[in-house]
């Protein structure tokens, strides 16, 4: 009887499993969104509005932000095998990069690139941006000039 109840438990279980991982992205993608409607509504103000109402754009584009960015710390800590790391070697050692710091070609070269970035919620690279992994640390690095867009430091664990 108690084995019944157990593998109905399971079967239950990997049936609701991603229908929630699913409702995550949902969620994520919805806080995206926002986050766009409130940057383009700050855009507005800042060309019609007065002082007040920049004033409150802001805010309400900042709270936006900031409750993606919780949703998305949840998700990872929720998810915590998708962020866990293979080992990295590279032939150079590790430097904690800043937003905006250059770096030389060889960090962002093709085998240190992540290429399944959806995988881990991060947001679509721009025209010539890549991500890049650097030991525990992602990158979002311009190929171009070899400028770093975005630092996610102790992104893997």
């Amino acid at each position: 009887m108690k084995n019944k109840i157990l593998i109905s438990l399971a079967a239950v279980a990997a049936t609701l499993s991603p229908m929630a991982a699913q409702a995550q992205t949902r969620e994520l993608q919805r806080d995206r969104q926002d986050i766009r409607e409130e940057k383009r509504e700050l855009e507005q103000a800042k060309r019609y509005g007065d002082r007040g109402d920049i004033r409150e754009e802001r805010r309400e584009y900042r709270d936006a932000k900031r409750e993606y960015r919780e949703d998305w710390r949840d998700y990872r800590q929720k998810n915590r095998d998708v962020f866990r790391g293979s080992r990295f070697n590279a032939p150079f050692r590790y430097r904690a990069f800043s937003d905006g710091v250059s770096i030389g070609s060889s960090y962002y070269a093709p085998r240190y690139r992540v290429s399944n970035y959806q995988n881990y919620r991060l947001p679509r690279p721009g025209r010539y941006q890549t991500y890049v992994r650097h030991y525990n640390d992602v990158l979002l690095v311009n190929v171009r000039t070899g400028r770093v867009v975005r630092a996610y430091r102790g992104f893997y664990w």
